[in-house]
């Protein structure tokens, strides 16, 4: 098959990482992917694997960008495509577009999130083939909007490279403090003050034994978010305690060095770093978001507290700190269930029978 996989995306995170992966393993299984980015595109240097002539560059500046819809058309007739794959809901629609203009190519676009589309969309949205739900709570969502026959809605799940994160494992240099960390972007919805919040908690029970480490970038205007997390550290005299690494190229070296992940999300549709803990037997505690009750059991691979809840946060990471046993059991379980499920084969077996479908329609 030849792909035109299709992202306007600004900062790259847990959807760009999957598309990254993606087009890898569809390239090793023999497939021909092309990409269409924005021309600063986070994405560029991670699809460095694709040969020059199958990248281009578009304005992809938001859905009503009928330039860049009659370019991805162009581009479909031209190179014969036979899959448009967008990631990204400003560009369903420019997609969608496209897909009408060449009518060899079937539309499928992948929902990452949980927050709805507009009803108007039903009509626009008409000629999609497939819609990817990368988690249940995300498909579920999709079925109660009714914008699409729900026959369409297919949930396959994003991968984590197991190769990757077992190379950090084996580089990780053993630290004598618990190390509990916080990954993904800086931004209300993922609750880093929370987790500083709890932080100071668990510091006043047991000290300097417990290191907090926030990796992920800012993208908000000025930096604003961060501002109010380092003000918060500061605030609670958590300065020797709590590290903020900012942006990290390769997050596999930070999770594979954690003893514990949490996640503060008030909303999460899956959950990249949760996934990709779990794999290096990293217990999780997370707030109960539907993308954490999808991937965490209770009591079994980590611990799910209520969102917004710090206390019940800090008690969580107090209790496992405290309880080393029950701390390796989670972390083995964690590793067992979840090598199988986020395999990149799994993955990519069921991208591509997406695919097919999608062919076979009129």
């Amino acid at each position: 098959m030849r792909i035109l996989q299709v992202s306007s995306a600004r900062a790259f995170g847990g959807g760009e990482r999957h598309l990254a992966d993606l087009a890898r393993g569809l390239q090793q299984r023999g497939h021909e992917v092309l990409a269409a980015l924005r021309e600063d595109s986070p994405l560029r240097e991670r699809l460095s694997f694709l040969p020059g002539q199958n990248v281009y560059a578009l304005p992809l500046r938001n859905s009503l960008d009928l330039g860049s819809a009659l370019k991805l058309a162009r581009i479909a007739r031209q190179r014969e495509v036979d899959i448009i794959h967008a990631h990204v809901a400003r560009d369903y629609v420019p997609a969608s577009f496209a897909a009408r203009r060449a009518p060899a190519a079937r539309l499928v676009i992948t929902r990452h999130v949980l927050f709805p589309l507009s009803r108007a969309h039903r009509l626009l949205f008409s000629n999609v083939s497939r819609v990817i739900a990368v988690s249940e709570a995300v498909a579920r969502a999709l079925r109660s909007q009714k914008i699409f026959d729900e026959e369409k809605i297919r949930v396959v799940e994003n991968s984590v490279d197991l190769a990757r994160f077992d190379r950090a494992r084996a580089d990780d240099d053993a630290d004598m403090r618990f190390r509990v960390g916080i990954v993904g972007e800086l931004s209300e919805v993922k609750g880093q003050l929370e987790f500083v919040r709890a932080a100071r908690l668990v510091a006043d029970e047991f000290g300097n034994g417990v290191e907090f480490v926030i990796a992920g970038e800012d993208n908000s205007r000025g930096g604003q978010y961060r501002a109010r997390v380092e003000g918060l550290i500061d605030e609670l005299k958590l300065n020797e305690s709590v590290r903020l690494l900012g942006r990290v190229e390769d997050v596999s070296g930070v999770v594979a060095g954690l003893d514990l992940l949490v996640s503060a999300s008030r909303s999460e549709a899956f959950g990249m770093a949760m996934a990709e803990a779990l794999v290096c037997g990293v217990p999780v505690v997370a707030t109960a978001t539907e993308g954490a009750r999808s991937l965490i059991e209770d009591g079994v691979n980590g611990l799910l507290v209520p969102v917004g809840d710090v206390r019940a946060m800090a008690a969580a990471v107090s209790s496992l700190f405290a309880d080393g046993e029950r701390h390796r059991a989670l972390g083995d379980n964690a590793r067992r269930s979840a090598r199988e499920r986020f395999s990149p084969e799994r993955m990519l077996a069921a991208t591509e029978r997406v695919y097919e479908e999608a062919l076979s329609q009129p």
